[in-house]
């Protein structure tokens, strides 16, 4: 699967259509094979969208059936993951088109900012990732964040 990375600026249209970066198509296009566009929520932790592939979602899901059938924990992670999840899809030019209710929690009025985070994208009001984004970095330097040993599974 390809990464989504790097950051990119694009206009919201009044009607809430946004430009998907051609990168991001990419990366979509070659995850999720079947079905066409990606799938958005709110964020749990931030005033942002999270933005998944169809494949990703899929294991997301796998993930969630490790907790008991109606266990609290499944039942919090689905309601805010799967119950708030929007299928979006380009149109020809490849914009999407965000709701009102999506627009509003990320608070995004004219310009959203495409977030490559790996295996997952974010959508942002340009000025609150800034502040976000330093926020992580003094995260990382304050408490000497590193990746974790790739474990082997042989």
């Amino acid at each position: 699967m390809k990464l989504f990375l790097s950051t990119y600026t694009n206009k919201v249209d009044a009607k809430g259509r946004v430009s998907v970066p051609a990168q991001f198509r990419s990366a979509l296009q070659n995850a999720s094979r079947e079905q066409t566009g990606f799938v958005v929520f709110p964020a749990s932790k931030y005033p942002a969208l999270e933005g998944f592939s169809w494949s990703m979602m899929e294991e997301i899901g796998r993930r969630l059936d490790q907790f008991p059938i109606f266990s609290s924990p499944q039942d919090d992670l689905a309601a805010a993951v799967f119950a708030s999840a929007v299928p979006v899809h380009y149109d020809e030019t490849g914009r999407i088109l965000l709701s009102k209710d999506l627009l509003a929690h990320a608070e995004i009025t004219d310009t959203a900012l495409f977030v490559g985070l790996g295996n997952k994208f974010q959508i942002w009001q340009p000025e609150r990732f800034a502040a976000r984004q330093r926020e992580a970095l003094e995260h990382v330097q304050q408490q000497g964040l590193t990746l974790p040993a790739v474990k082997d599974v042989s």
